[in-house]
């Protein structure tokens, strides 16, 4: 019996010929991620067992990108951490706000992250990384802080699940975001509860990698273990060009097993909206036009790269965001906002009434910079849609594309893009 993608770096990490689901191993990292909000309770955990040093300074990671710019007295404490610790260790990949991103966005766009790569992140969306070829998923922080002990750590071989997208043909304004969540819509919250996704077919591999990473980003909203995607010539023309070490790829095996196999047809995904309070409950963005907005968010380790950036400032050039709308746009990572200034997006915002800012998870977790009050409404590009994720538990959060978050703020209302954009 052959293997997934998945068991196979698995397998490799372990230092065996094969595993098979439900197995337990113990298997070497390449790297270990924490941010502002994980890291600090890591470090707290490392320093009682003892140790006085991480295991490679080179593979530990962290990233002060919840609550940064620092919101409060408690956050900066926080960050302070998360600081004090990258110099004592000596710490590579440590970012400082100014020249720090969010996490998922930050890591692929530096290099950090490989094809083969096993990781694991202090973070739920860590699964992320999956959209390069890496086994990558989220841990608590006590895990965190023995894989930074030890460089291992033990996982039970997930089981696969196959996501076969046929076909290149897409509705107009449908990106990765859409794809994923009708995914999560049609096999829910925990229909995917520690299994690996593997997404595949023509579908996938006409899209972009933007794309790619906002879908392995969200397989965590399907309870998924990891989201994953096997390299082609896209990915490793991406990589290629920020691979600062050696990588190995990985592919399925023709006779691996999955536990299921899902065949869709790309051409049938309409843009789609996460209605609340769960990424599961998706509409067609038709049925829910005409929903009144308090606030658009752009952003987030799911939808804050370049081609959202373009998404939304195609749609606000020469427009103006609703009176009654406040629309919050964060870039990715500084060079992603320093390439939306080069061409001129960020100008487009600004002039249409948006409020554009550092990178921050912010508004995505309710932390800063976009707070909801009570009985507001808001869509946004962001993964998450719970009672009180982006604010008062009396608030409500609808989950979207770039494009659709974007016209839906010069409309003051949910809407179908071809509203605004065809008709001027």
């Amino acid at each position: 019996m052959g293997m997934t993608i998945s068991e196979k770096i698995l397998a490799s990490h372990a230092g065996v010929k094969q595993v098979a689901p439900g197995e337990i191993i113990n298997a070497k990292l390449d790297l270990v991620l924490g941010n502002d909000v994980t890291g600090p309770v890591a470090i707290q955990e490392f320093a009682k067992l003892g140790i006085e040093r991480v295991f490679d300074p080179e593979k530990v990671v962290l990233v002060p990108d919840h609550f940064t710019p620092n919101k409060d007295i408690a956050s900066a404490e926080l960050c302070k951490t998360l600081r004090d610790f990258a110099r004592a260790q000596g710490i590579t990949h440590y970012w400082e706000t100014g020249r720090v991103g969010i996490e998922h966005c930050l890591l692929p766009e530096q290099g950090v992250v490989l094809p083969g790569d096993l990781m694991i992140g202090a973070d739920s969306h860590t699964c992320t990384y999956g959209a390069l070829g890496a086994f990558a998923t989220g841990v608590g922080s006590t895990d965190m802080a023995a894989g930074m002990a030890t460089g291992e750590a033990w996982f039970r071989t997930p089981e696969s699940l196959k996501f076969v997208f046929h076909g290149t043909e897409r509705q107009p304004w449908v990106s990765g975001k859409d794809f994923i969540l009708h995914l999560i819509g049609l096999i829910g919250v925990d229909g995917a509860r520690y299994q690996a996704m593997e997404f595949t077919g023509e579908g996938i591999e006409a899209l972009s990698m933007d794309g790619r990473l906002t879908m392995c980003n969200m397989a965590v909203e399907a309870g998924a273990k990891a989201g994953i995607i096997e390299p082609d010539e896209t990915t490793l023309r991406y990589v290629r060009q920020r691979a600062k070490r050696d990588y190995k790829v990985y592919r399925s095996d023709p006779d691996a097993h999955y536990l299921e196999v899902f065949d869709i047809m790309t051409k049938d995904i309409p843009p789609l909206v996460a209605c609340p309070s769960s990424p599961a409950n998706v509409k067609p963005v038709t049925e829910v036009a005409g929903i009144k907005l308090d606030q658009v968010v752009i952003g987030s380790c799911t939808n804050g790269r370049l081609e959202d950036m373009e998404a939304a400032a195609a749609v606000l050039r020469g427009r103006k965001v609703h009176s009654c709308v406040r629309c919050v746009i964060l870039p990715g990572t500084q060079e992603i906002y320093l390439e939306s200034l080069r061409r001129g997006w960020i100008e487009d915002m600004i002039l249409a009434g948006a409020a554009v800012s550092t990178p921050t998870c912010g508004p995505c977790i309710g932390g800063h910079m976009g707070i909801l009050a009570k009985g507001e409404r808001a869509l946004s590009t962001t993964n998450r849609n719970f009672v009180g994720r982006m604010g008062h538990p009396e608030s409500e959060v609808y989950l979207c594309n770039a494009a659709v978050a974007a016209v839906s703020a010069v409309k003051g209302e949910i809407t179908y893009p071809q509203e605004v954009v065809n008709n001027g």
